[in-house]
């Protein structure tokens, strides 16, 4: 593949992870990758088999100052961006109670904020160019608040809902937004996950979940991940979302279900609370 008809990746988190098995992926397929991270050490050896087509480049994605400028030197660098993977992200564990302001707040600036200004900072050359996919890497999490996790649930919802919004956004574009969510890979997301200062009243969930997790979780391959991306962007009518694994897809139905049969079972109350009638202000 030439360079002129190769495409031009931005990952953010591509130093580890999912994260790093898109830079494989695509550096495999010919492309050409800008890797994103707060440290992009562990791409050294990545770029020096790959040194006109892997731009490693440092950078905090919460700074969203940061984030403009690393996007205009990776354009200046390779010309346009045709691939988008906002994929930086962190776990931080604690029952919602538990956190502080401090612990809640940075939860959201990595997982939402930061998706958020580098998906800013990428639509005006997308548009420019007519053309682009944007990955927003979301999370099971997303499909249902579970104990222990609500604050990522709640940066992963936030996350869905604006890609959402912008999926539509720019469509007239010809810009497209599709959002991923996978199921377990191995990764360190738990390995380097940040706790909360445990409340004691908590103690007897703690000790549930604690059972529930004692057999060990059986996860995937970020590769496969990285396989289900790249026939992801070469398809020509990508989807709004896209459940990687079978746990996921499984859990995404169950849930559905659920809350549907939650719906139809509380219709009359929901019908009963509305009654069009004029504008009584008017």
């Amino acid at each position: 593949m030439t360079a002129s008809a190769s495409r031009v990746w931005f990952v953010t988190g591509a130093s580890r992870g999912l994260g790093r098995a898109f830079t494989e992926a695509a550096l495999a397929a010919g492309d050409r990758v800008v890797g994103v991270a707060r440290d992009v050490s562990p791409l050294d050896e990545l770029a020096a088999r790959h040194p006109e087509r892997l731009l490693p480049m440092r950078v905090d994605v919460t700074d969203r100052e940061a984030v403009f400028d690393v996007v205009e030197r990776a354009v200046e660098r390779f010309g346009r961006l045709d691939v988008v993977v906002n994929n930086a992200g962190a776990l931080f564990a604690g029952m919602v109670e538990e956190f502080t302001e401090a612990e809640a707040r940075a939860q959201m600036e990595l997982n939402f904020f930061g998706a958020l200004w580098v998906s800013q900072a990428v639509m005006p050359h997308l548009r420019a160019n007519r053309s682009g996919h944007l990955l927003q890497v979301s999370s099971i999490g997303a499909l249902g608040g579970f104990p222990s996790t609500g604050l990522y649930s709640a940066s992963k919802f936030a996350l869905e809902g604006m890609s959402e919004a912008l999926a539509q956004e720019a469509a007239s574009f010809g810009v497209k937004v599709t959002i991923v969510q996978p199921g377990g890979y191995w990764t360190d997301l738990y390995a380097s996950s940040r706790a909360t200062e445990p409340n004691a009243a908590y103690d007897e969930l703690r000790a549930e979940l604690e059972k529930q997790w004692a057999e060990g979780s059986v996860d995937s391959e970020p590769a496969l991940a990285a396989e289900a991306v790249m026939k992801l962007v070469a398809s020509d009518e990508p989807p709004l979302r896209l459940l990687l694994g079978s746990m996921v897809y499984d859990v995404a139905f169950d849930i559905s279900r659920r809350r549907m049969e939650t719906w139809a079972a509380w219709e009359e109350t929901s019908r009963a609370a509305e009654k069009a009638v004029p504008n009584p202000n008017a």
